[in-house]
């Protein structure tokens, strides 16, 4: 295109040597010529705005390196903030009568220096009238006296930053004010180096250093390409104000303090100041614009993205499914039935079905002696469905598995569409605006008292001992900034501070990257909190809050952490690579835990203890290098609905003294047990590694001071039990037993399936109170269905054992009830009752795949009553004891005999166990926490059974 007759690249040559408002008058030729100047945007443009020195590079002083995405709009944008002062000339020039016929008055230019009219600022203002300006030439002015400003003007520094120094305390009495490119330090006799109580105030390109700037409501301000050294900004009740691309370094207290309510009294600037923020460009992100910090942090754990739907296993092969965890029995050649193992108990060694379990067609066996094996009509009871198919089966090395779409992370931008109080909050101007600055290398960034607003947009604090305070009913709103390296809590929270904490990047810092307390509630969204040397987020002290879809991961401590009756609602994030537990309650914590992706944490995934009673409910715990959920020592709450997946330790493991009810979980493929139950008998409280000290959360010392100042209430919602509660899980495919227990308190087992474990489905060692196994489905487990140890105190009722590679109950309990029961096709025998047990047996109906239907050994003693006993083998016998044994009582059992081949039998009338939907329930309600003071121990209960160490992985919580 040629314009004139030239060619373009000339034009552009030529208008290049043009200054602003010739390039202004250029434009309104016509539309080629218009379209030509905004062509200039990356050489004329760049020039005229780097050349200001009212200004700096429009990225500065986060970024200086990166270029605007357009000059042009940068140089307006900064050119109309300039103009802001002067718009109060205009409101007084149309209320006077006849401004038209008035002749407008010139603006006066008043220059002080050596060799100039004016020696002095304080000689220069006292000549100065409405909106004159004035000029100081290069040196430096000392004020002997405060400085009252009576008229509007504007006060400018001559030649580069830095060459004109003034020392002054001044007081603004007028309108509004300029200053611009100047020093400023405090004068001899006073700290302040400018105050405002009524006007508004404008600095543009100008140093601060060793003072303070108060601006009291209804005074407001506009800060701009300022840098403060060790100043201290103080904003008292102000209505509005804006501070962006300043830079604030080395501040011995707060860089910037906002105090008190805005004021409903506004002066002249306020509708300016806030058209200005509407017209600028805003933070908020677009659709399809997700933000992801670059950072040299281990790739960024592979540039982990807010979309991400799926998880990759890594890993050659994996540690938590049965068949590399459990060792497989050593097979003889030519011999499909079962030996007899340690205390009698019988282990199948016949290859595994697909599922790790038993099929009862029984193909591939074979029928050694041309014997026949008698089967009865029944259906096993399978794993119930999970959140989809990735979960099903074993967790494949390599492989990726899809998440739900509940569990997939959200941008902010959609966040803020759903809700829409939160989107309110985001686009909320009220007290003071801070946007792009740099905060660095001191002690404070920005405290925010007493009712204060504070909104704060893509900002940088760094190397501060704490990056915002938000205290004394006060709110904040922080979109997109950088916090790190801070010596304590990045954000810090208490006395109800609320507000929006949204889409920052918070790492590295010494202490927790957000530290909520005293009833504080502040909606933390679509956050990355990573790195810490702490923990990621820390809620105590009866504070609340909503925690929701951010990206908690690689922090030292737990990734959330509640205690002290801590009570916020955690929903929709992901929780990953913590180098303690994902989300830790203690100390009389609660909270709403829901639908959030826990996994690979070096810790729990979950670990409850010390009176915390959460509700953990639909989250994703998987992968973890220790167990999925701890409930440690008098640990409480409501866990239900969790698929808890392939972690290296148990599933669930629970303490003595912890009264959890767990329901509705699918727990599968994990290293360890399915769920174990432990007592801590050896009394240990040390923490190896130096690792245990009592953590340090209040401000200035003691932890324990929070107790005395925690909110008394009641929650009608959580109700006190009396007994442990496992009910209505599907418990399968885990490395060891199913459900394993070890403990001196009741327990109630209840409508659970247990399936396809790679050790025992229900292993009771020491139950010295009742442990109630109701209603059970317990099948194709690796070797017996159930078994008791001696001085077990076990009631086994209207369970379904089917299909289990060892015996399906083997017991040596001195107090054993099995009432009910369906005991069918299990390779051992149904039932064997080994010496010194004392079992009544009533009602059951008892079949053995090879075996016997009852194999008493050695003196047990037994009550065999009512029972319906079908024969396996046709070699077998039904009933085996000892013939000398009195102590064994045989009454109104019934015994089938096979008599022909075409002979079948069935489960009718009951049909076959359990009857899950005649079961009776637990409550579902959640659970009070009692008061304790002491903090968490180590767990280091041993670990019984062949298929791991002596111990169990440690899961602890500092």
């Amino acid at each position: 295109m040629e314009t004139g007759g030239l060619p373009l690249e000339l034009w552009r040559m030529i208008l290049a040597y043009l200054h602003l408002p010739d390039l202004g008058r250029c434009s309104l030729v016509c539309r080629a010529w218009y379209e030509l100047i905004l062509s200039l945007d990356s050489t004329r443009w760049r020039q005229l705005c780097l050349g200001c020195t009212e200004c700096r590079h429009p990225n500065w002083p986060n970024q200086p390196d990166v270029e605007p995405e357009s000059w042009r709009e940068a140089f307006k944008q900064h050119y109309l903030a300039s103009k802001t002062w002067t718009k109060n000339a205009l409101d007084l020039e149309s209320s006077i009568c006849f401004s038209l016929f008035r002749r407008k008055r010139e603006r006066r230019t008043l220059n002080v220096g050596p060799g100039h009219e004016f020696d002095s600022l304080g000689s220069a203002l006292a000549m100065a009238s409405l909106y004159d300006r004035i000029v100081l030439f290069p040196g430096v002015y000392e004020e002997q006296g405060e400085i009252i400003l009576k008229v509007p003007v504007e006060i400018m520094g001559q030649g580069k930053l830095g060459e004109v120094v003034l020392l002054a305390s001044i007081d603004q009495h007028c309108s509004t004010t300029r200053v611009c490119n100047l020093v400023f330090m405090p004068a001899w006799f006073s700290p302040i180096m400018y105050k405002t109580t009524s006007g508004h105030i404008q600095f543009d390109n100008c140093n601060f250093e060793n003072g303070h700037i108060q601006v009291h409501g209804p005074g407001t301000c506009q800060v701009k390409f300022c840098t403060f050294k060790n100043t201290h900004v103080f904003l008292h009740n102000v209505p509005l104000c804006m501070l962006e691309n300043c830079e604030f370094v080395g501040s011995e207290n707060n860089s910037v303090t906002v105090e008190g309510h805005p004021s409903a009294d506004k002066n002249w600037a306020y509708k300016y100041l806030l058209g200005l923020i509407k017209s600028s460009p805003i933070l908020l992100p677009a659709e399809d614009n997700e933000f992801l910090m670059s950072l040299d942090l281990e790739s960024r754990d592979q540039a982990w993205s807010p979309r991400t739907c799926d998880i990759v296993i890594e890993g050659s092969q994996s540690p938590t499914s049965p068949a590399s965890s459990s060792p497989k029995p050593d097979s003889k050649t030519g011999s499909q039935e079962a030996e007899v193992g340690s205390d009698g108990e019988r282990v199948a060694q016949t290859p595994e079905s697909s599922d790790g379990g038993l099929s009862p067609s029984g193909e591939g066996e074979d029928e050694d002696d041309e014997q026949l094996t008698y089967r009865l009509s029944y259906q096993v009871q399978g794993p119930r469905p999970v959140l989809g198919g990735s979960f099903l089966g074993p967790p494949l090395p390599g492989a990726s598995i899809q998440l739900p779409s509940c569990l997939v992370l959200n941008s902010l931008h959609q966040e803020l569409q759903k809700d829409k109080e939160a989107m309110a909050l985001a686009s909320s101007v009220q007290g003071c605006l801070i946007r792009k600055c740099l905060f660095r290398d001191g002690k404070g960034g920005v405290f925010v008292c007493s009712y204060g607003r504070a909104k704060m947009e893509g900002n940088i604090f760094r190397n501060l001992t704490y990056a915002v305070r938000c205290i004394h009913n006060s709110k904040i709103v922080m979109l997109r900034n950088d916090i790190y390296r801070c010596r304590a809590s990045g954000i810090f929270l208490r006395l109800e501070g609320g507000g929006l904490i949204a889409g920052n990047n918070i790492y590295h810092n010494a202490e927790a990257g957000v530290d909520i307390r005293k009833k504080s509630n502040p909606l933390i969204l679509c956050n990355q909190i990573h790195h810490g040397l702490r923990s990621g987020i820390v809620v105590l002290g009866n504070g609340k809050g909503v925690i929701r879809n951010n990206q908690i991961f690689s922090n030292k401590e737990a990734g959330i952490y509640i205690l002290y009756h801590g009570n916020p609602v955690v929903s929709g994030n992901h929780i990953f690579k913590g180098r303690a537990a994902g989300i830790a309650v203690n100390e009389n914590g609660k909270g709403l835990i829901t639908e959030n992706v826990i996994r690979e944490n070096q810790w729990g995934g979950v670990d409850i203890r010390r009176g915390g009673v959460p509700v953990l409910r639909s989250n994703l715990i998987c992968f973890g290098y220790s167990d999925g959920v701890v409930v440690g020592d008098e640990g409480k709450g409501l866990i239900e609905g969790n698929t808890i997946y392939a972690n290296k330790g148990c599933g669930v493991w629970m303490m003595s003294s912890s009264l959890p009810h767990v329901t509705s979980n699918h727990v599968s493929y994990n290293g360890l047990y399915g769920v174990a139950v432990f007592s801590q008998k050896d009394g240990s409280g040390e923490f190896p590694g130096g690792h245990g000290a009592q953590e340090n959360f209040s401000e200035d010392g003691d932890a324990i001071l929070w107790e005395t100042e925690l909110e008394k209430e009641d929650d009608p919602l959580r109700r006190p039990v009396t007994v442990a509660l496992v009910e209505s899980n599907s418990i399968n495919h885990n490395g060891a037993s199913g459900l394993f227990v070890q403990s001196s308190e009741a327990l109630q087992v209840i409508t659970n399936v247990i399936h396809a474990n790679g050790d025992r489905g229900i292993t009771i060692v020491q139950s010295s109170q009742l442990t109630r196994v109701t209603n059970n489905s317990i099948s194709c487990n690796r070797q017996s269905g159930v078994k008791v140890e001696a001085q077990c105190k076990v009631e086994l009722r209207g369970n379904g054992i089917y299909d289990n590679r060892g015996h399906g109950i083997i017991t040596k309990g001195d107090s054993t009830a099995v009432v009910e029961n369906d005991i069918i096709g299990n390779r051992g025998s149904g039932l064997q009752l080994l010496p010194r047990s004392d079992t009544k047996v009533l009602k059951n109906r008892i079949h053995s795949f090879r075996a016997y239907g009852i194999a008493v050994r050695g003196r047990a003693k037994a009550l065999v009553q009512e029972n319906i006993i079908f024969q396996g083998k046709t070699n077998k016998t039904i009933f085996q004891q000892i013939t000398n044994n009195r102590e064994c009582v045989m009454q109104n059992n019934k015994f089938l005999v096979f008599k022909k081949k075409s002979d079948t039998w069935r489960l009718v009338n009951p049909p076959a166990r359990p009857h899950l939907e005649n079961s009776v329930r637990g409550s579902s309600g959640s659970h009070s926490g009692q008061k304790v003071t002491a903090m968490a121990t180590r767990i280091t209960a041993r670990v019984e059974g062949g298929y791991h160490s002596n111990r169990s992985i440690f899961c602890t919580i500092l």
